[in-house]
């Protein structure tokens, strides 16, 4: 094994080529390169993102968070601009009167009627 590896390091046009062969079928950079260019070959070597359990199999717990934030609010510990936003618009529409009025549900008066004499 020994004399393999001292072939490998002579200069030989054998030698070389076969280092080439070596490093391409174990997936190493083929030819020698720069730090610049090996920072390049890592990125590429890397899972893609997409690819990566850690980041595509991670969902916030979204329901709990939103129930903190609303209790939160409700204390005056945490400011929700946009629910403030939406709230004083919701006043502002009320006090120009466009409010669409909704009746109350349907009563039967006849069985009201009927149970108070």
């Amino acid at each position: 094994m020994n004399k393999y590896v001292n072939l490998a390091n002579v200069g030989t046009n054998y030698a070389i080529r076969m280092n080439r062969l070596s490093n391409r079928i174990f997936g190493e950079v083929v030819r020698t390169t720069n730090q610049k260019s090996m920072k390049v070959v890592k990125l590429f070597s890397e899972k893609p993102v997409n690819k990566r359990p850690e980041i595509v199999e991670y969902y916030p717990r979204y329901k709990e968070t939103e129930k903190l934030m609303t209790y939160l609010r409700d204390y005056g510990l945490f400011r929700d601009e946009h629910k403030d936003f939406k709230e004083e618009y919701q006043r502002l529409r009320e006090l120009r009167g466009k409010v669409k009025w909704i009746p109350p549900p349907f009563r039967n008066k006849s069985k009201d009627s009927n149970n108070t004499s």
